[in-house]
């Protein structure tokens, strides 16, 4: 009796105390910041819903997003060592690659050209020449819509001297509306949020017709890339997986769009900021190759225009700084 009772003890016992080796730890994800060129909006949900979908722990990411006020505030975060990973336009990455800056681009976001420049009908600005002595907006000085806004005016053989630059803050018409600005400078996303506020007819000054280039890439500190460089490939994955969800999924996403963006309150307005941004996802390049993929000839000849028009003071050599090894697919990792 007494060795039953003896048994039935230590069986309790293995019962209620776990043994060393028969738990099993969670596995170890490796944090990675991106550095955003602006608050949690609906037009960067991939990088939001991680809460939601766990497209990076699947990866083995744990993912963080830091904000920003333009995409010079998203390089100057990488440097600065509060973030890993920069949401940036080409031109703010050309413009401090001509500061010496050791970067690298690793993934192409934005492969279509999404500026513009807008004016009211009847403002008599159709093209970048009548921009001359007006006032224009931009989101911020260290946003990209000031470096479409400079190339705009460039290609008319204008300086952002012969122009009034005025700050009206992130996706805001009410300048232009109310007649503090003749034009201001935005992007496809803005300009249909202006439009769902009441701006009336407008003239739109397309960027893309004057430099097809991508509107914004991922970019990283060449010591970053070196040192981080398994957990910027899985990172790549997640936000691939991001992506595509977002393309096959739109209403979901516009519906997770409500609690994760501060300007989600909207679910049919989020969905049609969605599909603009799947389709500037998109272009003959990646369907080919891949989401994500760079056009290094078309960066070039970007950096080129920049170089031209003053922008930047020296040549670029941009393949050099730009890395595709990192994109899900290459060299035998996961397609």
């Amino acid at each position: 009796m007494n060795q039953r009772i003896a048994r039935r003890t230590l069986l309790a016992s293995l019962a209620a105390t776990p043994l060393a080796g028969w738990t099993q730890a969670a596995p170890r994800l490796d944090r990675i910041t991106v550095a955003g060129w602006s608050k949690p909006i609906t037009e960067v949900m991939p990088l939001l819903v991680e809460e939601d979908k766990g497209f990076y722990r699947a990866h083995g990411i744990d993912l963080q997003y830091v904000s920003g006020a333009g995409s010079a505030d998203a390089i100057r975060n990488i440097l600065g060592g509060q973030a890993d990973v920069a949401f940036t336009d080409p031109g703010t990455f050309f413009a401090a690659l001509d500061k010496g800056e050791k970067l690298r681009a690793i993934y192409d976001i934005y492969p279509q050209n999404v500026f513009n420049v807008v004016a009211l009908q009847g403002s008599g600005i159709t093209r970048p020449a009548d921009l001359k002595g007006k006032k224009i907006g931009v989101y911020s000085l260290a946003s990209g819509t000031r470096q479409a806004l400079q190339v705009l005016l460039h290609s008319a053989g204008l300086a952002e001297t012969d122009v009034t630059v005025v700050v009206t803050g992130l996706l805001n018409f009410a300048p232009l509306m109310q007649g503090q600005v003749d034009a201001t400078a935005a992007t496809d996303t803005g300009l249909l949020i202006g439009r769902r506020r009441g701006l009336p007819e407008v003239n739109v000054i397309e960027v893309g017709k004057y430099l097809p280039v991508s509107s914004d890439l991922f970019v990283v500190r060449e010591e970053t890339y070196v040192q981080k460089r398994a957990a910027l490939q899985r990172f790549l994955r997640g936000y691939r997986d991001a992506a595509a969800w977002m393309m096959q999924r739109p209403e979901e996403a516009a519906q997770l769009a409500v609690k994760r963006a501060i300007d989600g309150t909207d679910p049919a307005l989020n969905l049609e900021i969605i599909r603009l941004r799947n389709a500037a996802s998109v272009s003959d390049l990646t369907r080919r190759s891949g989401l994500g993929t760079m056009d290094v000839a078309s960066l070039q000849a970007a950096a080129d225009t920049y170089r031209k028009l003053g922008l930047i003071g020296k040549p670029l050599d941009v393949a050099k700084s730009i890395s595709q090894d990192l994109l899900p697919g290459r060299r035998g990792e996961p397609g």
